[in-house]
């Protein structure tokens, strides 16, 4: 071919896919927007040299010039937002956050909105004909559906909770959300996250075993992941660093062929945690070398690499680790996650394209932000009805703490930057304006004291001059998060990113007593990606929040509920324990003591639990007597707001079989839950439909089976031991019905 015709050529083909000339060539099938997207694939597939493949199998894959391919970086984050691009979105509140909202509606609102923001910064980087950078692609690694099964994890912000159904729920809506509704078109791709068994610890993730017996496997760590997978359609989903019984995740037959490919039957892509097949050979130790590795992987069905030894695929196959044919199985998913982007295809043909820079940070997605901080918010103490305060009775307000004015602090991890974080203190101060005088004073760091200004005592002697002290404490993203990004200055309390206590750190113990001895009321918020054991402050506050990290909106929204705009409504995602004494060795998996679920000892704060500024009452709880297994069950009952003012009401479903000495049983588990905003007097029904899945037990192979027997279903604002409601026995009728009779394969 002469030189001018092979240039006309390659710029030809380079137009065709870009969106703007994408009708101007359709030279080969592959470019044709008309074929269905199997045979397109195939057209182009047929197309690429070995070496092109594998490159497309890094996350990221450069372009193919000669057949219109653009670079693509298919690493990008969404956990609460866009994450990490310099550009200035909306950040809502950090997962665990999410969680206590108890808020799927809200959650496919927030999740919709992301994928907004993120469209409008994808499709100007594929009009800019450059390819998509890091940070820009649409295939985020989002959610975190990992079981949050000791609250010491640092990562554990990241997740939705310690409760399987609460954590497939919200999943469930995040990925609906973030995809959308399109039959043909993707809208972005989420990715369920960490495949599997992955809670932590943090320092020994890349070498760590996890070994879970089959009954917990199934019972805790799987379900979620099933939902994902075979409910809400996920389309992506990451392996972990750590190995399952001896393999490593990345590698794992059992759980990418069996499980996931055969009996769930995903058919989307997987992808590495990052630089996860690299531990194989030097940090598990289970393979020889990086090329015997990265085949491994790959013939396990980890079709995308993030990191940088899949370019040996291609060595791979002249030594006969593996063949051409199954390098094409995993880049045949890729290239579909492109078409179904619409990379491929003109954008009057893909009903995202038109999305532009506007919807970021538009006012309803502010407004949804605040919400959602709002929701977020548990209540966990208030003394003799001391909240809301009376913004006509105070004349001066101290806030101290080393989180009152951070403005990070919000932002948890894998965060976006928004125009605008609200602290608390900022909060106040738009609220209160001048009326009422504010003292600030940070008082501590978050595990040290500070070196320059006023010290404890100065700090407590100026409050004392107060109504009121509200103390910001907790901790920060620096201290808890993920190996690598926290675990600051290796101080008593942390580890990795770890933390080896749940004790709120001791500094601000000793400045929270310095203030108590001024006599003046004292509320403590507490933001942080955890719980506590809160045993000072449970005790000696006169109010106490927990306000995790609550996203760009947390000042207005914790001002809102101070002083009674918002009546509180947030729920525990978490058990918080009495002691660290509550919890068992960090590195089992076992679940026995592990959570509400099996936890036998008295807590804190239950999962569940929540205060609000008005009362719920709850009555006419109705189902059917019996159920025959295999059937649905409808239940319903009637909550009324038997208060002075309107609020939102977080209904709790939870079943209860009768306990087994052969086999471990939950106490009780989670089943269904719903938010009702109610007015005062206000009355509403409420149905929930219980499937045979959510009647059945898991076995000790793993099979969830229902059968016949008696169940206790409890509904109220909580879990039975620790909330009103209404109780009623069911009796399931019938042979043993196998709803996932797979686990024992």
């Amino acid at each position: 071919m002469k030189k001018k015709q092979f240039f006309t050529t390659v710029v030809g083909l380079l137009m065709a896919v870009l969106p703007t000339h994408a009708q101007e060539t359709k030279g080969y099938p592959y470019q044709n927007p008309d074929l269905p997207i199997e045979e397109r694939v195939s057209d182009l597939l047929s197309r690429l040299t070995l070496d092109e493949k594998v490159q497309l199998m890094k996350h990221q894959s450069p372009a193919i010039p000669r057949l219109g391919i653009p670079a693509y970086n298919w690493w990008n984050e969404a956990l609460h937002g866009v994450a990490r691009t310099p550009e200035r979105v909306t950040v809502f509140p950090q997962a665990i956050g999410l969680a206590a909202t108890f808020d799927t509606q809200g959650m496919l609102t927030m999740a919709d909105m992301i994928s907004s923001e993120g469209r409008a910064l994808f499709n100007e980087a594929l009009q800019g004909g450059k390819g998509v950078a890091q940070y820009r692609g649409l295939t985020y690694w989002t959610p975190n559906i990992n079981i949050f099964r000791d609250p010491r994890w640092g990562r554990g912000q990241e997740t939705y909770g310690e409760d399987p159904h609460l954590t497939g729920q919200m999943g469930m809506a995040m990925v609906r959300g973030l995809e959308g509704n399109d039959p043909h078109y993707l809208k972005a791709v989420a990715c369920a996250k960490h495949f599997a068994v992955h809670s932590g610890p943090e320092g020994n993730r890349h070498s760590f075993d996890a070994r879970p017996s089959i009954f917990d496997l199934w019972d805790t760590y799987l379900p979620a992941f099933r939902d994902l997978v075979t409910k809400a359609h996920v389309h992506g989903v990451m392996c972990a660093y750590n190995r399952l019984n001896g393999q490593p995740c990345c590698g794992n037959d059992p759980l990418l062929v069996d499980i996931l490919r055969n009996q769930w039957q995903f058919d989307g892509y997987v992808t590495s945690d990052c630089w996860a097949v690299n531990d194989f050979a030097h940090n598990h130790k289970t393979h020889p070398d990086d090329i015997v590795a990265a085949s491994d992987a790959m013939l396990a069905g980890t079709d995308l690499e993030c990191g940088n030894l899949y370019q040996l695929l291609a060595e791979g196959v002249r030594k006969g680790l593996h063949s051409e044919r199954e390098v094409n199985v995993s880049a045949r998913r890729l290239l579909t996650i492109l078409f179904r982007l619409g990379m491929f295809d003109p954008q009057d043909r893909v009903p995202y394209a038109s999305i532009g820079r506007d919807v970021i940070n538009s006012d309803a997605h502010k407004q949804h932000a605040l919400r959602m901080a709002r929701e977020s918010i548990v209540l966990l103490k208030n003394d003799r009805q001391f909240l809301p305060l009376n913004e006509k009775k105070i004349k001066r307000i101290a806030i101290i703490g080393p989180n009152a004015d951070n403005e990070a602090t919000p932002l948890g991890n894998y965060n976006g930057t928004p125009l605008e974080t609200v602290t608390p203190l900022k909060g106040l101060k738009r609220r209160l304006g001048n009326r009422v005088t504010i003292d600030y004073y940070p008082g501590t760091g978050i595990v040290d004291k500070l070196k320059e200004g006023p010290s404890l005592s100065q700090v407590a002697k100026a409050a004392g001059h107060a109504d009121v002290i509200i103390f910001v404490g907790g901790l920060t993203a620096d201290y808890e998060g993920e190996a690598g990004d926290a675990g600051a200055g290796g101080y008593a309390g942390f580890a990795s990113g770890d933390r080896t206590t749940l004790d709120l750190p001791p500094v601000q113990i000793e400045m929270l007593k310095a203030l108590k001895k001024t006599g003046k009321p004292l509320v403590i918020v507490n933001m942080s990606g955890s719980t506590m054991t809160y045993n000072w402050e449970s005790r000696n506050a006169n109010a106490l929040i927990q306000a995790w990290y609550g996203g760009q909106a947390i000042g207005d929204a914790l001002a809102d509920v101070l002083f009674g705009t918002y009546s509180p409504s947030g729920r525990m995602p978490l058990t918080a324990y009495c002691s660290d004494d509550d919890l068992p060795p960090f590195e089992s998996y076992s679940m026995e003591n592990r959570t509400y679920r099996y936890f036998k000892g008295e807590v804190r704060y239950p999962f569940g639990y929540g205060l609000s500024y008005t009362t719920f009452g709850y009555s006419a709880l109705q189902c059917n007597e019996a159920v025959n297994t295999g059937e649905d069950l409808e239940v319903s009952v009637k909550v009324k707001n038997t208060g002075k003012r309107e609020g939102d009401e977080v209904a709790q479903l939870y079943l209860s079989h009768p306990q087994d000495g052969n086999i471990r049983r939950p106490i009780c588990a989670l089943k269904g839950f719903r938010r009702v905003h109610l007015q005062p007097g206000e009355e509403q029904t409420i149905t929930f439909r219980l499937t045979p899945e959510d009647l059945a037990l898991t076995e000790k192979n793993g099979n969830l089976t229902e059968t016949a027997g008696q169940v206790k279903i409890f509904v109220g604002g909580g879990q039975p031991k620790y909330a009103t409601g209404c109780t009623t026995d069911l009796t399931i009728n019938g042979e043993p019905y196998q709803v996932q009779p797979l686990g024992n394969k």
